[in-house]
Parts: C-alpha cells; sequence; structure tokens
C-alpha cells in the first residue's frame, strides 16, 4: 500500500556462538478508508519468522508481541512505530534462514509483510583464524603489530578471547595491537569465541627478532678505533708543525 514501507539490512554472515543485530525499520499505514470514512491505523503485533513469505497464521516465528513463549535468545528491540531491530544471540546452525518481519494493526488493512526479508548466514567457529591486520612484514622491535580474529564472513559483536602460546590474555576484541614490540612478545597467537574457548582459531605465529650478542661491543669497538685513528692524527700533525717550526 502508499505509504507503506519496510527496511532490512543487508544480508548478514555471523560466527556460531555469537551475538547478532539486525537493523530494521519500518512504515505503517497512517490510515485507510473503511465504510466510506477514514479510520486511523495503529499496530498491535509485531512478528519475525523464518522462510516464509508471508509470515502470518500458524506460521512458526522466532519472535513474536503476543507470545509469552518467545525463546530469550531471540531479543526485540524495536517498538511498534517503527522500528523492528532483532537481536539474535548464541547464534546456531539454525538461525542460517530467510528472516522476515510482519507487522498487523487493529484493521486488516494494515496488516504487511517485507517479502524481501533478511538472508541470515551462520558460519562455523572452525573457519576462522588469526592473521597480521599489519600485512606479513617481518616484526622489528620498537615497531607496533596489529592482529585480527577473522572469518570467512563479516564478523558482528564478536566477543574475543585472545592467547598467547596457550595462555588467555587480559585483551579482547576482533583484534589485538603489540607494541612497541620487543622478543618477549614472541609467540603463537590465537583467538576464541568468550563463549566458547575451546573452540581455537588457527593460530598466528610473531616471531620478533632478539638483538643480536656483540652489537653494543662491536659498535663500542668502532667507535673507540675512530677516536684511536684522529688521536694519532692530531699527534702527528702536532709534530709535523713542531718541526717546520724548529726548522725555521
Amino acid at each position: 500500500a502508499v505509504g507503506q514501507s519496510l527496511n532490512y539490512p543487508d544480508p548478514v554472515c555471523a560466527v556460531k556462538g555469537s551475538t547478532v543485530t539486525l537493523p530494521c525499520t519500518f512504515t505503517p499505514l497512517k490510515s485507510v478508508i473503511q465504510d466510506g470514512r477514514e479510520v486511523s491505523i495503529e499496530i498491535v503485533r509485531v512478528v519475525w519468522c523464518q522462510n516464509h513469505e508471508i509470515c502470518q497464521g500458524s506460521t512458526p516465528s522466532v519472535y513474536d508481541s503476543e507470545s509469552n513463549n518467545n525463546s530469550p535468545r531471540y531479543k526485540y528491540l524495536g517498538d511498534k512505530k517503527g522500528n523492528c531491530t532483532l537481536q539474535i544471540s548464541d547464534l546456531q546452525e539454525k538461525d542460517d534462514a530467510t528472516l522476515r518481519f510482519r507487522m498487523e494493526a487493529a484493521n486488516t488493512g494494515g496488516h504487511h509483510t517485507g517479502p524481501s526479508g533478511v538472508k541470515l548466514t551462520v558460519t562455523d567457529w572452525t573457519r576462522m583464524k588469526t592473521n597480521s591486520c599489519s600485512g606479513d612484514r617481518e616484526a622489528r622491535r620498537g615497531e607496533t603489530v596489529t592482529l585480527c580474529c577473522t572469518s570467512d564472513c563479516t564478523v558482528h559483536q564478536l566477543e574475543i578471547t585472545w592467547f598467547r602460546d596457550g595462555h588467555a590474555l587480559s585483551e579482547s576484541g576482533p583484534a589485538l595491537q603489540l607494541g612497541p614490540l620487543t622478543p618477549e612478545d614472541s609467540g603463537n597467537y590465537t583467538c576464541s569465541l568468550k563463549t566458547d574457548v575451546r573452540m581455537l582459531a588457527l593460530p598466528y605465529s610473531l616471531h620478533v627478532e632478539a638483538e643480536e650478542e656483540g652489537t653494543n661491543g662491536g659498535t663500542a669497538d668502532v667507535l673507540l678505533a675512530v677516536r684511536l685513528l684522529l688521536f694519532t692524527l692530531h699527534t702527528v700533525l702536532i709534530v709535523i708543525v713542531a718541526a717546520i717550526v724548529i726548522k725555521r
């Protein structure tokens, strides 16, 4: 109907066990003509369902504003005015589906389901890996490097635990920044979901070169040699000048 619309996000890909938010907005009809008179529209029910084009009647729903049995994993963050945002936590394989939103009004003329829906793809945690966001260049002392926890698809609202050589780090989030680098930062880094630390991503090996032994001593020897050479040249110059003066 004219003036009625529904906006879904682009297709979403998220990791099993994570939380994803599907932003959604709708514009209901303001009124309909009934028996020759204008009747205002009021939305009284909102529904989200999976893999159904109409999302009405006895269609199984993941969220129904009139139901007391909605799964706690599905949280409706919207209202009945224009926000239809849905949040899904602890994503499971069964959440891999096309979800559609439906609004229902006190007057049936205001009922509407967004036909396009939003495609949600759930990927397995085993397909995630740890890599360097700073590129594959060699890590050097004093520099800063950022490691990223990535998946086959865009990661949404991922709660991460980081590990180095099997030991948990205090840092969290999809990116881990290290620096200024020292040899002590060397090790195998990996990440996992906070909800399941048993499932580790493929690791990333970071190696920071230690300062070569004798580097400081070698530098000191060179400086000493230069000083001795300058002293010798200075002494020779003095002797030559003195000899010239004596001959005069």
